[in-house]
């Protein structure tokens, strides 16, 4: 598995722990959640292509083979949220160990809780999976609506090594 990448300046890793704080996930209505099939990759990468513009994925071509072929993934910890016209609008991707890798909402579908609702949605998925906590990365400067967000749901700031 490749070493992850080193924090940047201004990351941060955050916590929640599983325990009986933990909500239903509210979905938005005319939106659904469903979990990710093969044929979905291609969306997928343009949405996290789109939503984080930084380029450290790359083409598609090398970052699903990377993707798919990390130990830790398991198609069944991606959850997509899909729009009322089909179309891919939010994706919560997360490692095996309880990770939270990204979290993406398509900007013309912000402010609806569709974000919120992922993260609950993985919170009791990783509950359910027997996890005691789930941890992310996240950048206060570049991220500082994610920030709130992840501390509204309960998370704090733990050290890096875990």
């Amino acid at each position: 598995m490749p070493e992850p990448r080193p924090p940047a300046p201004n990351d941060i890793r955050l916590r929640k722990i599983l325990d009986e704080t933990l909500v239903a996930p509210r979905w938005p209505e005319g939106f659904i959640m469903r979990c990710f099939e093969p044929a979905d990759a291609p969306a997928l990468h343009a949405l996290l292509t789109e939503v984080f513009d930084d380029g450290a994925d790359g083409p598609f071509d090398e970052w699903w083979p990377r993707v798919s072929g990390d130990a830790e993934f398991d198609p069944a910890l991606c959850f997509l949220v899909i729009s009322g016209k089909g179309r891919l609008v939010g994706a919560a991707l997360c490692w095996t160990r309880a990770f939270v890798k990204d979290l993406a909402v398509h900007p013309e579908a912000r402010g609806r809780g569709i974000a919120e609702a992922l993260m609950w949605h993985a919170f009791a998925e990783f509950r359910q999976r027997g996890a005691a906590h789930v941890d992310l990365k996240t950048n206060t400067v570049e991220n500082p609506a994610a920030v709130r967000l992840y501390e509204r749901l309960g998370m704090f700031e733990v050290a890096w090594e875990g």
